[in-house]
């Protein structure tokens, strides 16, 4: 399938959904969180900053929530549906955004495809508390071929695809660090969450009760 883009922007948005959800024991796309499946919290951040969503892989059937990309080497990784979601997509930048991570807020994703555009750099990510991370991430279109050739040789880990695309086209992998961005207004959670906490992965039933948690306490 074709994924949908927003033309004002040029960007395309993308939740990640087919991991293997091993540690939850069962997928964590559709597990409740804050009233309503994990999925859906993912799209609406990405909704939220302002451009349509498609779903990139999936291992329930997620059609009813958004556009998915079917992912046609299942069991590799999200590096594989980055892939197959930037090349359905003429979009030249695409935002990937990991179902499991139900606290980031939709001015962070706002601010990273904002700097990608001026910069021109072929991956952006954030940074906290000097540790880049992985995602979210804004790939450009141009990264395609040199990540294709990682997943082709089993090079399965994104950031180190990311470094590696970045490289062949004569840059480095662009870490923004949020702490510095965050301000009333612009940059910032709506809950009134740290920094700190917008990057809880839940991979774990005690993972998804302390987003939960935090999302009640906030």
């Amino acid at each position: 399938m074709t994924a949908v883009n927003d033309p004002e922007h040029d960007a395309a948005g993308f939740v990640l959904a087919g991991g293997q959800s091993s540690r939850m024991g069962r997928d964590k796309a559709l597990l409740p969180f804050a009233g309503r499946p994990l999925i859906v919290n993912a799209l609406s951040i990405l909704h939220e900053a302002g451009f349509p969503a498609s779903i990139a892989g999936a291992r329930s059937n997620l059609a009813d929530f958004a556009p998915v990309v079917a992912d046609a080497n299942t069991g590799h990784g999200p590096l594989s549906g980055i892939c197959a979601a930037l090349a359905s997509t003429s979009a030249s930048h695409a935002v990937f955004l990991p179902v499991d991570l139900p606290l980031l807020p939709s001015s962070l994703i706002r601010f990273l495809l904002h700097h990608a555009q001026i910069t021109g750099r072929a991956v952006t990510v954030p940074s906290i508390n000097g540790f880049a991370q992985t995602f979210p991430a804004v790939v450009s279109g141009a990264a395609l071929s040199a990540l294709q050739a990682e997943l082709a040789a089993g090079r399965l880990g994104c950031f180190a695809a990311f470094q590696t695309a970045a490289s062949v086209l004569h840059q480095s992998v662009s870490a923004v660090a949020v702490e510095f961005l965050v301000q009333p207004g612009q940059v910032d959670h709506p809950a009134a969450l740290p920094a700190a906490r917008w990057f809880l992965n839940v991979n774990t039933p005690a993972d998804l009760e302390r987003a939960s948690r935090y999302a009640a306490i906030a």
